[in-house]
């Protein structure tokens, strides 16, 4: 998740016009810099939950200063847009996505733009928004048992990070499990 703030928190997206081209320039984006999971456009932040298909750097550069431009081109604009740099987060888990979303949507509920998410029309939360599914292989919360030892991760967790499970994958993704943990146990005797 991506937050970022106007210059000097102004409320430049109270405006309507700034507010609708700040979700046009998020659009315009979406599937070639990034997948788009939920969104919130505040009167002086934004929040963005996605999945860049470059480096998070350059994924904002396209928001923020794909924005810039544009307000400066179609607004007629001068003034400074954003405050430098941004806060990131990264989602670890399904319930961490889970919460953030729900963060996203209860946001405007919050700050009494409106009474209920849905409502709020710069939002995700709206039933107008486009979004791209939640991202595949979210790994579900940690269980940890009665002795305190957590559960083990699952084996799509080495997709997630790029790496190449040492098992057969089907064609839906999900590995093997007995050939990997056989190879666990050989190293665990030789040892």
């Amino acid at each position: 998740m991506v937050t970022s703030s106007t210059w000097e928190r102004r409320a430049l997206f109270r405006n309507e016009r700034w507010a609708r081209l700040f979700l046009d320039t998020l659009y315009h984006y979406r599937g070639t810099a990034y997948l788009l999971h939920e969104f919130v456009v505040m009167p002086d932040h934004i929040h963005v939950l996605m999945t860049p298909q470059t480096s998070l750097e350059k994924t904002v550069q396209f928001i923020k200063g794909g924005f810039s431009y544009r307000a400066k081109k179609e607004l007629g604009s001068s003034m400074e847009v954003w405050q430098a740099g941004f806060q990131d987060h990264r989602i670890r888990d399904a319930n961490d996505y889970s919460s953030h979303v729900v963060y996203i949507h209860n946001n405007p509920v919050k700050e009494q733009l409106c009474e209920r998410p849905e409502d709020f029309p710069y939002s995700s939360a709206h039933p107008d928004c486009e979004l791209d599914p939640a991202p595949q292989g979210l790994k579900p919360q940690s269980k940890v048992d009665d002795d305190g030892a957590a559960e083990a991760a699952p084996l799509q967790s080495f997709r997630t990070r790029g790496l190449k499970p040492q098992s057969k994958v089907d064609d839906d993704g999900a590995a093997e499990a007995a050939p990997l943990q056989s190879k666990l146990k050989s190293k665990v005797k030789t040892a």
